[in-house]
Parts: C-alpha cells; sequence; structure tokens
C-alpha cells in the first residue's frame, strides 16, 4: 500500500488524519454544489420560470441515477477500506473491477428502461404543461449518459477508500470545471438552454471518470479496472450490496421524498417549485460540506474498525466537534443573508420572499442532517447492514405522513416545517441505534453515547 496513505490510515494524528480524508471530500463536494448553483444560475439569466422549474423536478431523476452509483461505489468502497486495514491487497483488486464494470451495467439497463418510458416519467416527476417540455429534454439527456453518471459516483468512492483523496477530489474538481466551461458555452454561445445544461453535466461526468479509471489503471497500486480481475463471488456481493443495497435505498427514498415534496408544493405554483429549487441549492452547500466531512472519514473509520479500534473511537469524537462548529458558522450566516442569496437567482420578490423563508426554515436542521450522515457513515463503515438500512428508510417513512398530516393543517408552511420534523425523525432513530449497538461496537462507539 502506498505510504502516504498507509501513514493517514495509521499514524498520523487523529485530526491531520480527519483533514487528510475530510478536507479534499468537503472541497470536492462544495465543488459539486457549486456547479448545481451555477445550472440554476445560467438558466435564471434567461428569465424563463418553467426552465428553473424542470431544473427542479428533475431532482429526484439524477438522485436515483446517482443512487446506482452508490450502490456500487459505497458498498465497495467499505469493503475495500476494511480489507486494507487486513492488509487482503488481492482481495481489493477483484472488489474495485467487480465495481467497475458492475457500474457500467447498471447505468446501460437503466437508459434501457427509461428511454421507452420517458413520457411517463415526466409525468411522473410533475412536470406542469409550462415545464413539461423543458423537464422530458432534461430527462433524455441524462438517461442517456446514465451509464457515464452511474460510473462517476462509483469510482469516486472506491478512489477515495484506498486513502487517495487528493486523487478524488481532484476528479471531482474536474467535473465541476468542465461543467461549468460548457454551461456558458451551451446558454450564451449555442442558446441550448435545457437540452446545453443537462448534455453539459453529462458530459463533465465522463471526463471526470476517463481521470479516475486512468488513476486506476496506471498509478493504484491495489485498485484496478483490468478485467482479468473481475470476480463476483458470493462473499463479494455479499459484502458490497450489505452496505450498498441501504445506501441505495436511502438515495431512492430522498429522490422519492423530493418527487413527493414536488407535487405538494405543485398546489402552491410554479413559484413555489421554483423558490424550493433555488433554496435546495443553496442548502445544499452546507450540507455537502458537512457530507463531505462525514463521508471523507468513512475509509478512515472503515480501516481503523479492522486495524486500531481506539483510533476509530478518537476520529468520530472530533468529526463531531467539527459538525458542531460548521452548523453553527453555516446558520448564523444564512440568517443574515438569506434574502440576498434568493436574489442572485431571481428579481421576482415574491420568488425571494419564498426561497428566503425555506432557507431559514430548512437551515434549522443542518447539525441534525451533518450528525445522521456521521451515524450513517459509522453503521457503513462497521457493516452493520441492518442499521444502515434502517437509516435508509426512516426519514422517507417518517416524511409522508407527516407531509400529508402538515399540508392539511399549515398549508405551504406545513409542508416547508416537514423537512425538518423528518431530519429530527432520523437522528434520534440513528442515536438510538448507535446506544444499543454500543456493547457490540466497544469501544469505538463509546464516545458517543458517554
Amino acid at each position: 500500500m502506498d505510504s502516504e496513505n498507509l501513514y493517514y490510515f495509521e499514524k498520523a494524528p487523529v485530526a491531520k488524519a480527519v483533514a487528510h480524508f475530510a478536507v479534499p471530500m468537503m472541497l470536492g463536494t462544495s465543488m459539486n454544489v457549486i456547479y448545481s448553483l451555477l445550472n440554476a444560475y445560467f438558466l435564471g439569466t434567461l428569465h424563463n420560470t418553467a426552465m428553473l422549474t424542470a431544473l427542479a423536478l428533475t431532482l429526484p431523476l439524477f438522485a436515483i441515477i446517482m443512487a446506482l452509483g452508490n450502490l456500487i461505489g459505497m458498498g465497495s468502497g467499505t469493503y475495500i477500506s476494511r480489507m486494507l486495514g487486513e492488509k487482503k491487497y488481492d482481495d481489493v483488486k477483484h472488489v474495485s473491477s467487480f465495481a467497475f464494470y458492475s457500474s457500467l451495467v447498471l447505468g446501460l439497463i437503466a437508459m434501457a428502461v427509461g428511454l421507452p418510458l420517458i413520457n411517463l416519467i415526466v409525468h411522473g416527476l410533475g412536470a406542469t404543461p409550462d415545464s413539461f417540455g423543458f423537464t422530458k429534454d432534461y430527462v433524455t439527456i441524462m438517461l442517456i449518459g446514465s451509464p457515464f453518471v452511474v460510473l462517476f459516483f462509483t469510482l469516486e468512492n472506491i478512489v477515495r477508500s484506498e486513502g487517495a483523496a487528493i486523487t478524488s477530489m481532484t476528479g471531482m474538481i474536474l467535473s465541476v470545471v468542465v461543467n461549468i466551461i460548457l454551461d456558458a458555452l451551451v446558454i450564451f454561445v449555442f442558446h441550448w438552454d435545457v437540452i446545453g445544461v443537462a448534455s453539459a453535466t453529462v458530459v463533465s461526468n465522463i471526463v471526470a471518470s476517463v481521470y479516475f479509471a486512468l488513476y486506476m489503471r496506471n498509478k493504484s497500486q491495489f485498485l484496478t479496472i483490468s478485467v482479468k480481475w473481475f470476480k463476483a463471488t458470493k462473499d463479494i456481493l455479499g459484502n458490497v450490496f450489505k452496505i450498498g443495497v441501504p445506501v441505495f435505498i436511502m438515495s431512492i427514498f430522498l429522490g422519492a421524498m423530493s418527487l413527493i415534496f414536488n407535487h405538494f408544493l405543485v398546489e402552491y405554483g410554479d413559484a413555489a417549485i421554483a423558490a424550493y429549487g433555488i433554496s435546495s441549492r443553496l442548502l445544499q452547500f452546507p450540507e455537502f460540506i458537512l457530507m463531505g466531512l462525514c463521508e471523507g472519514v468513512v475509509p478512515l473509520i472503515a480501516f481503523s474498525f479492522t486495524a486500531d479500534k481506539l483510533r476509530m473511537k478518537n476520529t468520530i469524537g472530533f468529526t463531531i466537534k467539527a459538525i458542531v462548529g460548521l452548523a453553527a458558522v453555516f446558520g448564523i450566516i444564512v440568517y443574515f443573508v438569506a434574502d440576498h442569496l434568493i436574489g442572485l437567482f431571481t428579481n421576482d420578490p415574491h420568488l425571494i420572499e419564498m426561497g428566503s423563508y425555506i432557507l431559514h426554515v430548512t437551515f434549522l436542521s443542518l447539525f441534525i442532517t451533518g450528525m445522521t450522515t456521521l451515524f450513517t457513515g459509522v453503521f457503513q463503515a462497521t457493516a452493520q447492514g441492518t442499521a444502515a438500512f434502517i437509516m435508509s428508510i426512516i426519514q422517507g417513512v417518517t416524511l409522508i405522513p407527516v407531509l400529508y398530516i402538515a399540508n392539511e393543517m399549515n398549508g405551504f408552511h406545513g409542508v416547508v416545517w416537514s423537512l425538518v420534523i423528518a431530519d429530527a425523525a432520523a437522528f434520534l432513530v440513528g442515536a438510538f441505534m448507535l446506544y444499543v449497538l454500543r456493547n457490540k461496537l466497544q469501544p469505538e462507539l463509546d464516545y458517543l453515547v458517554q
């Protein structure tokens, strides 16, 4: 194993090790949010609310495609990190090859199933008559490019699992830079509106996937894309899917929740959907920073789980402190400048008012979502499949009835507040499961339950 990566896994001070794994992931995920925001910004310059609505409506589809990548990527990644801790290096090659080719196959299946059902999908996403055509354009391009989008999310995970955090970050930033450049070209030069934005996203994922594949083939000591190492044994499938399936279900639930949420917002007009689309993209920035922190340390937790459990305990404790600090900083910023942030994307006073309100409410749960992400990461890293599965469904299971009740009782305000309630429920369930598992996973979880 590369000596530098091994140093951060085994010997570096915990704060330094967490920074090595988490900061590149935080930067990479934040860059992804930036290009998501820029997609909305570039379309916003065309002053067409229907286009912004289409962009918001397609979030569930992207979540599903991303879920396929995380199904293989997160499952394989945590398994690879645990095997590195046990020094089972040949097994790492088998799993990485399996992950590469399985991702391509899943993406091809998604494309083959989705394209014939394109109109049904667009209606299911909740497209209005004004936004139907734009939504269909975006969905079509995303389905065609789904093999590469799935591959991108898979490869980013397994490259990071080896400890190559800088390489993972570089690939994500490369995707963002390519996307931004192409966005500007397709909007201002070629005037392709929604089709151009969707195409830019797909092409940027292709470029980043090629970058990761070249790293795995030419520079990685243990990861490989060689088909000769491909193996789909019962052991590999069991370990990958034990964690991958809960991650997949969680992503599907997030997509379904977004879809259901959009259907409730439709009652309050296109402005409500557009306002939520803008505010949710702004919320993604701190959420993805915290997600980058929590997901970034998963390989370190997984490695330490098989190699040094005391180090794992200290890693979790340090990460909790970082979540508290970051959530406080972001919450204060949004409290004072929410109106100005929404105003960057639209000059419609009604949209600004609605978007600012959504931001203020949803930012209340920022710390909760950060801790929930950490809980989930701990379950994934330690191969606690049942707990990971429960975490994958609890938020969605909670949100659906809460949405119905809150909408009936408080209308638009109830719909917005239902997100906070669902986040709080997931947090409480995760904390309870950590308490229940404290004996099974001691000493690594003592810090969380004392």
